[in-house]
């Protein structure tokens, strides 16, 4: 295979938008416009949604409506529908909710950790034991989202050894069925993110890799391509590029669905995902947010989205090629 051929390999995109990213805007989206923003999601060929977050209704206001949402949305066999639980009692109104997936978050930076959830690591890792089990008994799958995987704002980098450490902790005491190692921040580069996947499958083959990225510093799809090259065939991505993180500033949204999406197939990778409907579903974001979207694929449209000419160019035409006969 030629190098940046994708020659037809499959990419499985997990949208994080109505949960990742609704959770930092200030602006409630109406319960019915998420039903059926997620409605639209799942036909336009996502693989997994992160529906919504049970979390406590005054911590995150935007997304007081997890039970709601879940329930009432149209459910697509090929879509898994995953839920962010914090707690036992997320995960019991998650189940009862009908998720098909529990993500459980912890950080690998202490002071993120600290800060995001008000916990030491360890308390954290305590009580999202506690959760795995309430999962296993329910039969219900379980994902961890381990966040500052590739650099903490507070501490700078992260060794590589602890976030491994936690990685197997999950894996082999909570029984995690897949891992997600988050940028939260936008601190990841290339050639960092294809030495710690590749180091992540070497030791982790059957657990299912996850890589999550936010575009901080402009190096969002860079690490994508990093990624793929590294064997890592499954990604979170944002529509319209929502999101962001409190404890960073200047962080900024995760990456952008339909940006991820529009690359990748031009580069012969298959996403499986209709970018037209994609695109559809983003362009009511606005609205609903109350402000523009990151996105720039929405601003400029697709590669060969082509422009008119300018009105007059049949003149300028005739004038160029006037100049270019001989008198």
């Amino acid at each position: 295979m030629k190098p940046w051929s994708g020659d037809g390999r499959p990419i499985f995109i997990n949208e994080v938008g109505p949960r990742d990213g609704f959770q930092v805007e200030s602006a409630f989206v109406p319960t019915d416009e998420k039903v059926g923003l997620i409605n639209a999601l799942s036909e336009a060929g996502l693989s997994k949604i992160e529906v919504t977050a049970f979390v406590s209704p005054k911590a995150i206001p935007a997304l007081r409506d997890a039970e709601v949402v879940l329930n009432e949305i149209q459910r697509n066999p090929d879509v898994v529908y995953t839920a962010l639980v914090p707690n036992v009692r997320g995960a019991e109104r998650a189940i009862e909710s009908r998720a098909d997936e529990l993500n459980l978050v912890m950080s690998a930076s202490d002071s993120h950790n600290l800060s995001n959830l008000r916990m030491t690591r360890e308390q954290s890792f305590s009580g999202l034991m506690q959760v795995a089990g309430v999962a296993d008994a329910s039969e219900v799958r379980v994902n961890i989202s381990l966040s500052c995987a590739f650099g903490c704002p507070m501490e700078g980098d992260v060794p590589e050894d602890t976030v491994f450490h936690w990685c197997e902790r999950f894996i082999e005491e909570a029984g995690a069925n897949g891992v997600t190692l988050c940028d939260t921040t936008g601190m990841a580069y290339p050639s960092q993110v294809a030495r710690m996947t590749e180091a992540f499958i070497a030791r982790w083959p059957k657990t299912e890799l996850t890589l999550h990225f936010h575009n901080t510093r402009g190096m969002g799809l860079a690490n994508i391509i990093a990624a793929i090259d590294s064997g890592v065939t499954r990604f979170d991505a944002s529509f319209g590029g929502l999101g962001g993180c409190p404890y960073a500033p200047g962080a900024s949204g995760n990456v952008c669905t339909e940006e991820v999406v529009h690359a990748l197939e031009l580069m012969g990778y298959r996403t499986s995902i209709n970018l037209d409907a994609l695109m559809g579903v983003s362009r009511r974001l606005p609205s609903l947010v109350g402000h523009d979207l990151p996105s720039q694929l929405l601003k400029a449209g697709k590669r060969l989205d082509l422009h008119a000419p300018p009105p007059d160019f049949a003149e300028i035409r005739e004038r160029a090629l006037a100049r270019n006969m001989p008198s």
